[in-house]
């Protein structure tokens, strides 16, 4: 059966939440919208219409980010995946944007192949129900008076300007956009699964513990956690998922501070 190639817009959210669906994937059609708001996208659609497969890039200044490479279960195999990525490298190529990404251990060579090297690892870890920990009395609401220092903090630390997509999580859980002052922020959004908490980007593993603790403490099950390999903050008792790969396009450092990052916003995220 052949496929037309087309540019992912708002008529394709429902087709985009379909691949999430067939894949498993936590997205849903908020993370979907907000993603094409931030970037553009590519996707494979068969002849009676159905979007058959998808990519994204998300610009963040000097680089930017690839996700969403997926395929419906019955069409891989067929080169889809590769043809997609090929088309956003070419993209980001002419855009002269280092390409960075999140691989699943299933998708790890097939981005070696394509000239990605590894930069660093972290964990998905499930929650299942309620954690019941203490209240940390240093921890606060965010306030719009934190934008500055929080924006200066998550650069340093993630590399790259993605004040667009802060604000727009931190408007989808309130409650859960806390800060420590000047210390350290934590978001999180609900997903199509579970509630994805991240990014945590904090100064030090204290006040990450206790942005983690009382987010934890407000949240109820299931919810997912994407844990820097280098941050020791897992509660006793998780369960790991799947472990992930950052990956960076040819010769380009990895961007930012990986020290700061304690949960990363999700893989599709960065």
């Amino acid at each position: 059966m052949g496929v037309t190639e087309v540019r992912l817009g708002a008529d394709h959210l429902a087709g985009c939440v379909a691949l999430s669906a067939a894949a498993g994937w936590n997205q849903n059609a908020a993370d979907w919208r907000l993603m094409l708001e931030l970037g553009e996208g590519w996707g494979l659609e068969l002849r009676d219409g159905t979007l058959a497969a998808s990519t994204l890039v998300i610009p963040y200044g000097s680089f930017a980010w690839i996700s969403m490479v997926l395929v419906l279960p019955g069409h891989r195999r067929k080169g889809y995946a590769t043809r997609l990525l090929r088309i956003a490298l070419a993209a980001l190529a002419r855009a002269n944007l280092t390409p960075v990404l999140d691989a699943t251990p299933a998708g790890r060579e097939v981005y070696r192949q394509e000239g990605f090297r590894d930069a660093w690892g972290f964990k998905r870890f499930v929650v299942q129900r309620k954690a019941l920990l203490p209240a940390q009395s240093s921890v606060r609401g965010l306030r719009a008076s934190d934008w500055p220092w929080i924006l200066e903090l998550d650069r340093a630390a993630f590399g790259g300007t993605r004040e667009a997509l802060l604000r727009s999580l931190a408007g989808r859980l309130p409650d859960r956009a806390l800060v420590v002052e000047r210390e350290g922020f934590i978001l999180a959004r609900e997903g199509r699964e579970a509630t994805q908490i991240g990014p945590l980007v904090a100064r030090n593993a204290e006040a990450a513990r206790m942005l983690l603790e009382t987010v934890l403490a407000r949240s109820g099950g299931p919810m997912y956690l994407d844990l820097t390999d280098h941050a020791a903050l897992a509660p006793a008792g998780l369960a790991e998922q799947r472990p992930f790969t950052r990956m960076v396009h040819g010769t380009a450092a990895a961007p930012g501070d990986t020290s700061k990052v304690f949960l990363v916003a999700g893989p599709e995220l960065g």
